[in-house]
């Protein structure tokens, strides 16, 4: 195998070699490129249309909701965001298991095609206006179907990545997990930016919104149809050929693998927070506390997000190269260095640069957990319940600790103490920090 270690050639697929039972010197076919895109590619349109939910959050409020208390209104909207999470336990239970016993190309499908439905209901449902309480309880159907969708696909994807990979360059392969999230929150806030200069914030509230889930659906539709076309990981295979199907890899993650679903929560949880705070709830946080229009904030995003997706590969390199266990080390301590400033430095009538500086650093430094998580978690357990491992306990916590920091920034920033609110993710980094610290070094092991 060649160990070029360059971005550009890891990325593009020779530099991805199925691990065993396939040699890690041989090249990957054109269908393994393609499934390795297709992976990417799915995970990018999974998180355009569960994140655009948070990027327009407060046209949401106005459309679903009764005309009154704008922050009402915003809590009752964050609120949806939060029980979408509520289903991620659920659908990272039933598709894990479902992707451990048939495989992780159905999950992936079955996940895209779940989660584009959902976002279509959301961009044609009438608002409140309209018809009245039914609009609200749309979308919470809609939300509850988009987070069973979640809850599967994070589990799926990075076992395929993670399988697809020589024991050398995991890290770098589960990178792209994380890239695909970046580009998908990325994606959104595009969506957001383009549809809030081509027309009015009238324009934008009557039918802007709407466009942009329309098109999030119909980009699920072209990778469902990549999807179905790629075929089964190499690994999950010659499960199937020894009869090493786990058949319910549920039980068996509780029963023999207990340690290991509390690691995975106990390194998800910092990464999970910080991600809903310091990306995808940022523009919104900056409108509200700075009162800079919805399209700068997020053009800010969009320059942040930009940066991590340049950084993300090298980052997954670095993993692969001096551990997974420092850089995440490394990203729990800037986390809590950096907690305060990320919002202490807010003010009014602070510029587009600034926010994108601090929006950037925060971004960066998010970088270190995209790079080693994916890989650190699919390491953890034997490849008959790989699946489920990942997702039900990163699916736990992120409802735990991601789905909740909106509305609870929300709120504390509603009630007058949005200045303290850098104390809750300080702590949660403190405790992922001891796990990052105790956890063992998995770099050049063999999977199970």
């Amino acid at each position: 195998m060649n160990n070029d270690n360059s971005a550009i050639g890891g990325l593009m697929p020779d530099a991805i070699a199925p691990a065993s039972p396939v040699a890690d010197g041989r090249k990957l076919t054109p269908t393994e490129k393609k499934a390795i895109v297709a992976a990417t590619l799915g995970t990018i349109v999974e998180y355009t249309d569960w994140v655009i939910y948070a990027t327009f959050s407060s046209i949401l409020a106005k459309q679903f909701f009764p005309a009154g208390n704008s922050l009402t209104a915003l809590l009752s909207v964050l609120a949806v965001f939060a029980v979408g999470f509520l289903m991620r336990p659920i659908g990272g239970a039933v598709l894990g298991a479902f992707a451990d016993r048939y495989g992780r190309k159905k999950g992936l499908t079955l996940s895209i095609l779940l989660m584009s439905v959902a976002s279509l209901v959301i961009g044609i449902c009438p608002n409140y206006e309209s018809i009245g309480i039914a609009a609200p309880i749309i979308l919470v159907l809609a939300r509850l179907t988009q987070g069973f969708s979640a809850g599967g696909e994070f589990g799926s994807a990075s076992a395929f990545l993670i399988e697809s990979a020589p024991s050398n360059r995991r890290a770098f392969a589960g990178s792209w997990q994380w890239f695909a999230i970046n580009a998908g929150t990325l994606v959104s806030f595009l969506l957001g930016f383009v549809l809030a200069s081509v027309g009015s914030d009238t324009a934008l509230e009557d039918w802007g919104w709407r466009v942009a889930f329309v098109i999030a659906a119909f980009m699920g539709v072209l990778t469902l149809w990549i999807r179905l076309s790629v075929r089964e990981t190499e690994v999950f295979k010659s499960r199937v050929a020894k009869k090493a199907v786990e058949k319910r890899p549920v039980r068996d993650i509780f029963t023999k693998h207990r340690k290991d679903v509390a690691r995975v929560i106990g390194v998800a949880m910092a990464g999970n927070l910080l991600n809903y705070v310091w990306m995808v709830s940022y523009p919104s946080q900056v409108h509200l506390v700075t009162g800079m229009s919805i399209r700068e904030t997020l053009l800010a995003g969009v320059i942040a997000v930009g940066v991590s997706l340049v950084l993300m590969p090298f980052a997954g390199m670095l993993a692969d190269r001096i551990g997974r266990r420092p850089v995440l080390i490394a990203f729990a301590v800037a986390s809590i260095l950096w907690a305060w400033p990320s919002f202490g430095l807010l003010y009014q009538g602070i510029s587009l640069a600034e926010v994108a500086l601090l929006q950037t650093i925060s971004m960066v430094i998010m970088t270190g957990f995209g790079a080693a998580s994916a890989v650190t978690m699919a390491e953890q357990f034997p490849a008959e319940v790989r699946v489920t491992g990942i997702a039900l306990p990163y699916a736990l916590s992120v409802t735990l600790f991601g789905g909740t920091s909106p509305y609870i920034m929300t709120a504390i920033s509603g009630a007058g103490y949005g200045h303290l609110f850098w104390i809750y993710p300080v702590a949660v980094c403190l405790v992922s920090l001891v796990v990052y610290i105790r956890m063992p070094e998995m770099k050049g092991q063999p999977l199970r």
